[in-house]
């Protein structure tokens, strides 16, 4: 067969014109309104999308003790990259670069803990002593003050809030515990994800070769860079928030450590901690500090620390990020606070950490492979949840 005859291997995510020379339609079909038609046709595509989607997370639910590791494996891993790939360049033997990340990683997050008891153990006795203050001046608020309340009423009031409380924290608390509900489930899911950032780091490129090889040989190329461009993105989104997260941290800490409120340290690791879930993490720890600072020192430093929690923000955001880091995330706060939302209703906790950096990267391999950029390796250019704008620089006129 000659070449101009011969058959071409078509590019299976290229999008080809449908044709409709051998649709068979009845004189039932012709009566139904095209719209209809139309409608349907969307409705039953829908439904069997619908439909894999909900397989694939009853799957990932019943799989949670495996899945959930294997997530915390992965966002160290991009958390990690960047320093692990500096000193792979600078010529440290790979083992060297694994060995150093993961003691470094485990020596802060231990001398981290051991700072948060040792505060807790320090200032737990006076924080009980103006907890049972706060909350007897309150009740004798709500009896003397504009309410005159009951005590009937308020312990009314109390037990309905205790309720309250306890039904949404239970709701919250079920995807923490997906990680396990036992000590030894912690314990091994633990295990298990320092595994995986092991495996990842010493031989991440081999384990991907071996993944590609799964897919057809023709899609290959086109899975390969559609999955390049989202690690990434999972790398440029951990590295944001650890930079984002550690800017709250200290400015929020800080703060609280000058206008004198109870555990500033243990409240600087849990803003640190929040600023992983994007938006909502931040606003959420620094409601907390805020909260303390009204309960145990007054509302006027309550105000100042509502100040101090919206003054570092702003600034991180606005001032220091662009300047430090040479661009400014872009992030559609709409879709970041829906996926957050959606990921904490499906999974709790670890569905509101997982659930920004998951959408981003099927985000971006969507966009990359419907547009075509894996063939040339480019950053696709598209809506995207999560992606990185350089920074425009002014020309000055001469």
């Amino acid at each position: 067969m000659s070449d101009p005859l011969r058959p071409r291997l078509r590019d299976l995510f290229r999008p080809r014109p449908i044709s409709t020379e051998r649709t068979v339609t009845t004189e039932a079909d012709e009566a139904v309104p095209h719209g209809l038609r139309v409608g349907a046709g969307y409705a039953w595509r829908l439904l069997i999308l619908a439909a894999a989607i909900g397989v694939f997370i009853w799957l990932v639910i019943t799989l949670k003790l495996l899945v959930i590791p294997l997530m915390v494996g992965i966002l160290i891993t991009a958390l990690l990259w960047p320093a692990f790939e500096w000193m792979l360049r600078r010529g440290f033997p790979r083992w060297l670069a694994v060995a150093l990340s993961i003691l470094g990683t485990l020596a802060i997050v231990t001398g981290l803990m051991w700072l948060v008891v040792w505060q807790i153990r320090v200032e737990l006795p006076e924080v009980q002593t103006s907890t049972a203050q706060s909350i007897e001046n309150f009740q004798t608020w709500l009896r003397e003050g504009p309410l005159h309340l009951t005590g009937d009423q308020i312990d009314d009031y109390l037990a309905q809030a205790q309720a309250l409380i306890e039904e949404q924290g239970q709701a919250l608390w079920s995807g923490a515990l997906a990680v396990g509900s036992t000590l030894g489930h912690v314990v091994t899911g633990a295990l298990l994800s320092l595994f995986v950032l092991v495996c990842l780091l010493a031989d991440g490129a081999g384990i991907w070769r071996w993944t590609v090889k799964i897919f057809p040989r023709n899609a290959q190329p086109a899975i390969d860079g559609a999955a390049r461009n989202g690690w990434k993105t999972i790398v440029n989104y951990a590295r944001t928030q650890l930079f984002v997260a550690t800017i709250d941290a200290i400015g929020i800490g800080l703060g609280a450590f000058l206008l004198q409120v109870p555990l500033a340290l243990p409240v600087a690791v849990l803003v640190f901690l929040g600023s992983f879930i994007p938006i909502v993490g931040a606003v959420a720890t620094g409601a907390i500090a805020v909260f303390l600072a009204l309960v145990y020192n007054g509302p006027w430093i309550a105000l100042w620390m509502l100040v101090v929690v919206l003054g570092v923000q702003q600034v991180e955001g606005h001032i220091l990020q662009p300047i430090l880091m040479g661009s400014a995330v872009k992030v559609h706060p709409l879709a970041v606070v829906l996926v957050v939302a959606g990921g904490a209703m499906i999974g709790g906790i670890p569905g509101a950490l997982f659930a920004v950096p998951l959408a981003a990267f099927v985000n971006v391999v969507a966009v990359t492979l419907t547009s075509g950029s894996w063939r040339t390796g480019d950053v696709p250019q598209g809506d995207l949840i999560w992606s990185t704008v350089p920074r425009q620089r002014r020309r000055s006129n001469r």
